[in-house]
């Protein structure tokens, strides 16, 4: 990291300083860390209160009786931890840790790889891409190492040795007594990894689905009819793996793919803004990203309760997007997530199926009002509702399925930007011609529901073009009222 070139100096004055952990490997891997670890035999919070010092920024004393300590650089996303040896020395400090690949140490002094302190064997592990966990007391004494090792194997495309797998499986019956919110933390992260599909399958068949998502684990092998392909839980999979695709193609990289290709060349002109708007801050410090894929995660869960075989021997799920709405939002309850996603995540995927519905009553031709009602229902979370309408039915299909079909439900998604985006205050959003104070004050109304509904009907009589004027709005008032 490049902040280490400009905190070297002063930590050269406090040796023996060591970074340690996922700074190292990640060096080793070519890639940037934006978390530094830092450990000293002792005196790391006095370090820490150094530095900050030294950068202008205020630090903190995590925990005063373990000495550790932490600076944040809010410019740089990077933050700074320091704390004191676990153990009378570095070594044990090191084999005190979860992971071999995490058990690197290196002098800040240090800047060749023949200085690296490696006492587990993380260096063949690393040249070996597997993740291995160092003593099978590393998981019993804190099981969410369990989640992490699913998660530290995607975001680095590395896989779970046998006997780290062995040790999960062992250790996963105390999953259950980690607290909601350590559970959370790891499940977020390894939606945000780049294999999140994967990711989630490995979890299941490590056991400890069922023990932090019940809901999510109860969808396996239950049978969908055509078009599609394959069971619940894989076609969940299969989505969150193509909604990861259809991110990247939204940034211009599509793999070759047809299918995602034509999708980005659709929503070339708002990509951008599209980029802007997943990037947006939710509540929890979270994002837009990843309140889609959680979304996305939950979009079938209602299948499991909802599934019925009719007269005609076809399986239905009648009414699976509103129960799977209460379901994802009961669980992320108990995960401890703010109210704006949990408000977000129930809204999405209680619309999921919207854009399929458009498409087989309009087509791409949308009219002014089925646009106004869409976002009337759906609010902003429209944006992510027809991003997950394009991964859904990808992963329906494993591909595009029938051209004209995929055509369509591009052209509609385009569609729903060029509103959002170009058109919103006329057809989106319309400015208010009259408030519920002007129907009260100048037509005599009573203050209740039906100021609500005539408001509501103006509103969508100014998205399609029908009422343009405050004059209009009340003659328009005028004749609703009974």
């Amino acid at each position: 990291s490049p902040v280490l070139d400009r905190l070297r100096p002063y930590l050269e004055q406090a040796m023996p300083v060591y970074i340690v952990g996922g700074a190292v490997r990640d060096a080793l891997l070519g890639r940037a860390s934006k978390d530094l670890d830092f450990v000293k035999p002792r005196g790391a919070v006095k370090l820490s209160f150094a530095i900050g010092d030294k950068l202008n920024r205020p630090a903190y004393a995590l925990d005063k009786e373990r000495d550790t300590g932490r600076v944040v650089l809010p410019e740089e996303g990077v933050t700074l931890d320091f704390a004191r040896f676990r153990g009378p020395d570095l070594a044990a400090d090191l084999r005190a840790r979860d992971f071999t690949i995490n058990a690197l140490a290196l002098p800040v002094t240090a800047r060749t790889r023949s200085a690296i302190i490696d006492p587990t064997g993380g260096l063949n592990d690393l040249e070996a891409r597997q993740v291995r966990i160092i003593t099978e007391e590393a998981l019993t004494n804190d099981a969410v190492r369990a989640l992490r090792a699913v998660r530290l194997a995607a975001s680095l495309n590395f896989r779970l040795t046998s006997d780290t797998r062995n040790a999960i499986i062992a250790a996963r019956p105390l999953l259950a007594g980690v607290t909601a919110e350590r559970q959370r933390d790891e499940l977020l992260k390894i939606l945000m990894t780049s294999q999140p599909g994967q990711a989630m399958q490995q979890l299941d068949e490590l056991g400890l689905l069922i023990i932090v998502l019940p809901e999510v684990a109860g969808l396996e092998g239950i049978a969908q009819p055509p078009p599609h392909h394959e069971d619940v839980m894989s076609h969940t999979w299969n989505a969150l793996t193509w909604l990861v695709r259809l991110e990247a193609a939204l940034r211009g990289d599509f793999a070759g793919n047809k299918a995602l290709a034509q999708a980005h060349a659709a929503l070339q002109a708002y990509t951008d803004r599209l980029q802007t708007y997943l990037q947006r801050a939710i509540d929890g410090a979270l994002n837009g990203r990843v309140i889609l894929r959680l979304a996305t995660l939950f979009h079938d869960v209602g299948k499991q309760e909802t599934s019925v075989v009719d007269d005609n021997g076809q399986i239905r799920f009648f009414g699976h997007d509103k129960s799977g709405a209460e379901l994802a939002g009961k669980r992320l309850r108990q995960l401890c997530l703010s109210n704006d996603a949990i408000t977000q995540v129930k809204r999405i995927v209680a619309g999921h199926m919207r854009p399929l519905s458009l498409a087989n009553s309009q087509g791409a031709n949308l009219s002014r009002r089925a646009v106004f009602r869409y976002f009337r229902a759906l609010g902003n979370n429209g944006l992510d509702v027809a991003l997950l309408a394009l991964a859904d039915h990808l992963a329906t299909y494993d591909g595009p399925g029938e051209q004209h079909q995929w055509d369509t439900l591009v052209d509609l998604v385009a569609e729903l930007c060029r509103f959002y985006f170009d058109k919103h205050e006329q057809a989106v959003k319309p400015r208010p011609l009259l408030n519920g104070r002007d129907l009260i004050d100048i037509l005599g109304m009573k203050p209740g529901p039906e100021v609500g509904r005539i408001l509501r009907l103006i509103e969508e009589g100014q998205a399609v073009g029908e009422i343009n004027t405050r004059e209009e709005a009340l003659r328009f008032a005028q004749g609703q009222i009974i």
